[in-house]
């Protein structure tokens, strides 16, 4: 006698499905991006991020203390530097009164439970626009690993939790951990920004920091998005150079690479949600062509089910309204 497998049964009811899930969203899987900039009572809605702001630090901190009511835990801050105190060594990183070191420490003190992550590159600061020093028009690798290092000690010293490099220079997760070690901040986790592909999805980000680069394009670090295994190289190179947390960064183009990561590493992996997917589902709902909250959570939860521990997005308290 055949025997039938009835695989709908555990789709008939709404109570049936949520039982069976095999994915769920969480607050604790958000990462949410700031992006702060000098100024006061300044709310500073981003055009081609619609619904998302940049932020004067005073607003930044009733944005914390929002988020960590909701059970959101955990911040990656952005700063938007003045175009008067870029240079090409990335100088103003390195103050330490700087607006992102003042942001780390007023938000340790307003919010003392809230894990604060800091965007470790120089394109914010650069009147080039690249993740690195230039000279002669070539973005030079090992001249900007010792800017990051210093950067990274100097968020470390205002109180950052964990350092976020984003900028794909080949050794500077090691140059980074060892400068944190010499220092005493032996408490500080890196999480490093290991296969950043070079993605067209990045613009409304750059236009948020005005970091757009001012020449050429950003190919020479940042991975070729026909590739595969070089992220799985990137990745554990990171990991063997002292990374605490890996990121994938675009998420919904490199679901692949999530999943191929979480099968190589045993570390955390994180992915970046970013700015152009968050951009693309408000502009199709905006046109009616989607619904907005479905869009959201399917989006999420593809980005967990690939394989991510931590999700950094823009839909981070948009996610908590809806699960909770």
């Amino acid at each position: 006698m055949a025997t039938y497998r009835r695989n709908r049964i555990l789709r008939q009811s709404a109570s049936i499905r949520s039982m069976v899930a095999e994915t769920r969203l969480s607050p604790s899987d958000f990462i949410v991006p700031l992006f702060i900039i000098e100024g006061e009572n300044t709310r500073d809605e981003i055009a081609s991020m619609p619904g998302y702001h940049r932020l004067s630090l005073d607003r930044t901190i009733d944005e914390v203390r929002d988020l960590w009511t909701m059970g959101l835990r955990s911040v990656l801050l952005f700063i938007k530097c003045k175009d008067e105190l870029k240079d090409n060594k990335g100088t103003e990183a390195l103050n330490p009164d700087g607006l992102m070191q003042r942001s780390i420490r007023a938000i340790k003190e307003a919010v003392p439970g809230m894990l604060v992550m800091t965007d470790v590159a120089l394109d914010p600061y650069s009147s080039f626009g690249h993740d690195g020093i230039v000279v002669k028009g070539e973005i030079v690798n090992d001249p900007t690993i010792k800017v990051l290092a210093e950067m990274s000690v100097s968020h470390a010293q205002a109180g950052a939790d964990m350092v976020a490099p984003s900028d794909m220079m080949d050794g500077r997760v090691h140059a980074i951990r060892n400068a944190l070690e010499q220092q005493g901040f032996t408490k500080t986790g890196i999480m490093s920004y290991s296969a950043k592909y070079a993605s067209c999805f990045y613009g409304p980000f750059r236009d948020a920091l005005d970091s757009a680069p001012g020449f050429g394009d950003k190919k020479t670090y940042q991975m070729d998005f026909a590739n595969r295994l070089e992220a799985i190289r990137e990745v554990q190179t990171d990991v063997e150079e002292g990374a605490d947390i890996v990121m994938v960064k675009p998420a919904l183009s490199y679901l692949d690479i999530i999943r191929e990561v979480k099968n190589a590493v045993s570390v955390p992996v994180s992915a970046y949600n970013i700015s152009g997917e968050y951009a693309m589902i408000k502009a199709a709902a905006k046109m009616g062509w989607i619904d907005e909250d479905k869009a959201i959570l399917e989006t999420l939860t593809s980005i967990k089910r690939a394989g991510a521990d931590l999700i950094a997005t823009y839909f981070a308290k948009d996610a908590v309204r809806l699960i909770t």
